[in-house]
């Protein structure tokens, strides 16, 4: 009797398990105000391993409303990368001083949990309709949280130029989608080829329009604009999170829509997302070089990784897809483990210019040491998990003899090693004002070593992963 309830749900386990999970974090903020907010991160981050653990177990298969909700290879390796990024998080938000989450402790942790949600069920979504309310469920949690330190004064600003900007792309992007059921007469995914290979117009503005949506949320440019204020006003574990997750979800749902759902038309959107990648590349990296706020270098170098991401897109091969898949598991640790160095030095100096990082190789070997292996691995310098996710891509671009984009993203990599080679020179050159050691929490030193074993070991042993990737991958080809 067990298994015939629970037989049709399967597909929705880790869904069901998430909610189950926020609202027990729910309550005991509700229900129990005095319990101490560092417990309730502590039950989201046993939550969030336990599911982990589940979706490393779960294999491909299972769908769900008529085929709209579909757990294949794609949305199990999303759903694991969407958790483990969570979870580090969590943990490195548990190292934040107690202050900070005085009395919304709970609140913080279930809008967390809620834009998790939103992700895991995009993950799956094949119909139209359901992808656009993930999509903003996964969204408006966002928002929330950029402003979630609303003591600080760059909070409200921050918080409220990424709303606007968000709401202004989801109208883009439902205006698109609005266009692509006019031509189609469905919300079904797998309409959208047929509709393009009958040489639909509107179908064609549909995608453009939602392509443009997409490119907010995935901070393209031109549609960059809310990244720098929205990562210096949010808090550092966050934006850890913010600068990987919703992007890679983002990313998701262009292989559904342009590669998937356009099928064997997928090849006239590559003179379009070839542009918009060096675009993207050239002026993320030439914005990042004038900053002095760390927090905001690392905001500008994020838009110049999309725009590689872009590249392995314009591929339209399996070869491409596999690698931006790659290459996203290598930017999570990379560019997570740099924030959350930023998270120590900040609460340390109070400051996240680069100046608060003189000498710190002197102050705390470890914590220099780590950063620079992130710093490393985001400038692609061998033989870490960026230099393969880099060489990855221009393979598979070159494969397709897209030569001239990828030479521009070769320059473009040496223009990124400055900025990331001067920050370093402040930790290992200079002399530090203050000679005191960096004070770390232990959750957030443990988030940070897990980031750099991360990047390390997917150095050394890319091919485990390569094939994780590829099989993940094939199913869309």
């Amino acid at each position: 009797m067990n298994g015939f309830v629970l037989a049709p749900t399967a597909p929705l386990g880790l869904e069901i398990g998430l909610g189950l999970l926020m609202l027990v974090v729910l309550s005991m903020g509700l229900f129990r105000p005095s319990t101490p907010n560092r417990l309730t991160g502590w039950v989201a981050l046993i939550g969030l391993l336990v599911l982990t653990g589940v979706a490393f177990a779960v294999t491909p298969g299972g769908s769900l409303f008529a085929g709209s909700f579909q757990v294949d290879a794609l949305a199990v390796f999303a759903k694991r990368l969407f958790l483990v990024s969570a979870a580090i998080s969590v943990l490195a938000t548990l190292g934040m001083s107690s202050d900070r989450f005085a009395k919304r402790g709970s609140e913080y942790h279930f809008a967390v949990l809620a834009s998790l949600l939103g992700m895991l069920v995009l993950s799956s979504a094949r119909e139209l309709i359901l992808l656009f309310v993930s999509f903003e469920l996964m969204s408006i949690p966002l928002y929330f949280l950029t402003g979630f330190l609303k003591k600080d004064e760059t909070a409200g600003e921050g918080a409220l130029k990424f709303f606007l900007v968000g709401s202004v792309s989801s109208a883009i992007l439902l205006y698109g989608i609005s266009f692509i059921f006019g031509a189609t007469g469905t919300t079904n995914i797998a309409a959208i080829a047929i509709a393009m290979a009958s040489g639909s117009v509107f179908v064609k503005l549909g995608l453009v329009l939602t392509f443009a949506g997409i490119g907010f949320k995935i901070a393209a440019v031109p549609f960059h604009m809310w990244v720098p204020d929205t990562y210096e006003a949010a808090s550092t574990p966050f934006v850890a999170w913010l600068s990987v997750a919703p992007k890679a979800a983002g990313f998701i749902v262009i292989f559904r829509l342009y590669l998937e759902g356009a099928g064997s038309t997928a090849m006239v959107w590559v003179p379009l997302v070839s542009a918009m990648a060096a675009v993207t590349i050239i002026a993320g990296n030439l914005m990042a070089i004038p900053q002095k706020n760390v927090k905001r270098m690392l905001a500008y170098s994020g838009v110049a990784h999309i725009g590689y991401l872009l590249m392995g897109f314009a591929a339209v091969s399996a070869s491409g897809t596999g690698m931006i898949l790659f290459y996203l598991v290598a930017y999570l640790f990379g560019n997570m483990g740099a924030f959350l160095c930023v998270q120590a030095v900040g609460s340390a100096e109070h400051s996240d210019d680069f100046d608060a990082y003189k000498g710190l190789a002197q102050r705390s070997p470890v914590l220099a040491l780590s950063l620079l292996v992130f710093l490393l691995s985001l400038g692609g310098i061998p033989f870490v998990a960026g230099f393969w996710a880099k060489l990855f891509i221009f393979r598979a671009i070159i494969d397709q003899h897209m030569y001239g984009l990828a030479l521009i993203g070769a320059m473009a990599t040496i223009v990124a090693l400055y900025y990331y080679l001067v920050l370093s020179a402040r930790m290992y050159i200079e002399k530090p004002d203050n000679p005191q050691p960096v004070p770390i929490a232990a959750p957030l030193l443990v988030a940070i070593l897990l980031c750099a074993v991360g990047v390390v070991v997917m150095g050394a042993y890319p091919e485990p992963w390569v094939r994780a990737v590829m099989d993940a991958a094939n199913g869309l080809f």
